[in-house]
């Protein structure tokens, strides 16, 4: 009888085979934690800003964004279905819930429109995963600078307004504005089942306002 496995060049073929269905994986469910900085042109970090975190959540068509350091925190949580969103901040003391309509979300990630990222042709492993180096430019001019994988591919193509346009998942990037550039690292990840806790929004506690109030804050 023909044994297969020890024939080189069917084991070849079979790997082939193979290869792209492990070279590619589609997730529709991912916590992603990046350690952030804010850096002022010269090297020298924001003060203020330690064990700083940005932790994504991913659960079908729904998404959430945490932004958290020693001054504030800020979440965003949003329903691709509906396109209804919520911001909630903590600042000095002061709980803020913002309710966003379809119309609120687009204006508010307006800048994050028509940007394109283009390969370098540079690459590099985080974590394990083979990652390209992209570049892109915003409508507000700054300049983006990201490791993505292709091995992961979310499903949810809203989570991040900034990464609709980007062929996998970015696992490293920077924000460059003026003399201020912000830089994500990656930390840890789980492709495990998120909670739907995660996207429940809180019923007290908080003062509420909508879109258009919010922006009158200072």
């Amino acid at each position: 009888m023909f044994n297969i496995l020890r024939n080189p060049f069917c084991l070849f073929f079979l790997c082939i085979l193979f290869l792209p269905a492990r070279a590619q994986k589609r997730i529709s469910e991912l916590t992603l934690v990046y350690d952030y900085s804010v850096i002022i042109e010269g090297g020298n970090k924001l003060e203020g800003v330690g064990n700083a975190s940005h932790t994504v959540y991913i659960k079908g068509n729904k998404s959430r964004s945490e932004m958290t350091n020693q001054l504030f925190s800020s979440t965003s949580i949003y329903d691709a279905n509906t396109g209804f969103g919520v911001i909630l901040k903590e600042l000095s003391g002061q709980k803020l819930l913002i309710r966003m309509n379809p119309d609120n979300w687009s204006e508010k990630n307006r800048m994050y429109d028509g940007v394109e990222f283009k390969n370098t042709g540079e690459s590099k492993v985080i974590a394990g995963y083979n990652c390209i180096k992209a570049t892109g430019q915003t409508s507000a001019g700054a300049m983006v600078t990201v490791y993505y994988t292709k091995e992961l591919v979310p499903e949810n193509r809203t989570y991040d307004p900034l990464f609709r346009t980007l062929a996998g998942l970015p696992l490293e990037y920077e924000l460059t504005n003026g003399n201020v550039k912000i830089s994500y690292r990656f930390s840890k990840m789980s492709l495990n089942p998120v909670p739907a806790s995660k996207f429940d929004i809180p019923t007290g506690g908080y003062r509420e306002m909508n879109y258009e109030e919010s922006k009158k804050l200072n």
